[in-house]
């Protein structure tokens, strides 16, 4: 099969990340939703009321990884400490 054709379920990947730290009213759902978009994700972001932020993610592995990656990496609004992960 060439890579024109369509992707394989098994090079589809979902990701459920607890983001904890200051992350609640510092525009970080808005800008994981539009990182995602970018990277042509299906994903979600909610607001807990322990103030962590559930995000929801779905779509190619790599591109699954690169959202996690950018999720810990620091360059989001407010201040990350920690991300737990499930991934589906």
């Amino acid at each position: 099969m060439t890579g024109d054709g369509p992707r394989d379920r098994r090079d589809e990947g979902a990701l459920r990340a607890l983001v904890h730290g200051h992350v609640q009213g510092v525009g970080f759902r808005w800008a994981t939703r539009r990182r995602a978009g970018a990277l042509g994700l299906e994903c979600d972001a909610q607001n807990l009321p322990d103030g962590t932020v559930l995000v929801t993610a779905r779509g190619p592995v790599d591109t699954v990884a690169e959202l996690l990656a950018w999720l810990r990496g620091g360059s989001t609004p407010g201040h990350v400490t920690r991300v737990d992960v499930d991934e589906v």
